[in-house]
């Protein structure tokens, strides 16, 4: 017994340990990116950085606007949650409660190696495939925008939501579904009013890790976005805050430096903002 009570105090203390070491990571970057990223704001100005509309740190006179990056994140991110998530939601609900057991096998057989094909070949193939596609259906001189970084964007997401989700559903206690089916429930009344709200918060995490992924991708959205500091616009070339750091901290020095910094320290604010509204949000349903 007391080898037994030694053995858990030890497992209890190296799962102690692994946790402060994460939270003590998150520390550290947050630590980082505020020493490096505040100079420049405090510079530049906090107003101007986060409300202007050009970013040109190469001009005779410099100037670093972020608004277009912020707005295109925030445009790109939306439409790619509006488009991805009901695709995802629906495709688990399926795979889980309605599809046959060879179908379910193949289906999660290809989200599982959508989930592990790197950002670079989804932007390579959204280059060369669709890129071209959208310029000629809705004859474009050239089809890199913001259409085409949401379309890449809501592919990508699809694995996180599916997997996540697919979990959750598998995990609603039988007992559930077999009482609403009893009481004469359908099968379909019974995935969306027993087995889908008994997996809301599994189901709610999955959509947090995929705004997680759509905020956060860059070399993906670089490569079909187009790249240019432009304000949003559905079918013009745009620039997102992670490819603006992306793209330009190999060769920026300088106050231009300092102010990529600062853009990683806007999109961190920016992703644990959306984070903990989510995570609220769910928080506040489970409550209700």
């Amino acid at each position: 017994m007391k080898s037994k009570a030694l053995l858990e105090k030890t497992i209890h203390g190296i799962f102690l340990i692994l946790g402060l070491i994460t939270v003590g990571c998150v520390l550290l970057i947050t630590v980082y990116l505020v020493i490096a990223g505040v100079p420049a704001i405090r510079e530049i100005g906090l107003v101007p950085f986060l409300s202007g509309s050009k970013w040109n740190p190469t001009g005779a006179e410099p100037v670093y606007g972020i608004l277009p990056f912020i707005l295109t994140s925030i445009y790109g991110t939306a439409g790619a949650i509006i488009i991805g998530v009901p695709v995802g939601f629906f495709t688990s609900v399926y795979l889980s409660k309605l599809a046959g057991k060879k179908v379910k096998a193949v289906v999660e057989s290809a989200v599982s190696l959508l989930a592990g094909i790197p950002s670079v070949v989804y932007g390579l193939v959204g280059m060369l495939v669709l890129v071209p596609g959208v310029a000629k259906i809705f004859h474009l001189a050239d089809g890199a925008s913001l259409f085409a970084a949401i379309i890449v964007l809501a592919i990508m997401i699809l694995p996180s939501i599916i997997k996540v989700s697919i979990t959750s559903l598998d995990a609603v206690p039988k007992e559930y579904e077999d009482a609403s089916l009893a009481l004469g429930a359908t099968k379909i009344e019974t995935c969306f009013r027993v087995s889908v709200p008994a997996a809301k918060s599994g189901i709610a995490t999955a959509v947090v890790l995929g705004v997680g992924r759509a905020i956060g991708e860059a070399m993906a959205v670089m490569m079909v976005s187009g790249n240019v500091p432009n304000m949003p616009s559905i079918f013009e070339s745009v620039r997102f805050l992670t490819t603006a750091v992306a793209s330009e901290m190999s060769y920026a020095d300088g106050l231009q430096r300092q102010a990529l910094f600062s853009i990683a320290l806007v999109l961190f604010l920016f992703i644990m903002l959306i984070n903990a509204v989510l995570n609220y949000f769910v928080k506040g349903r489970k409550e209700a």
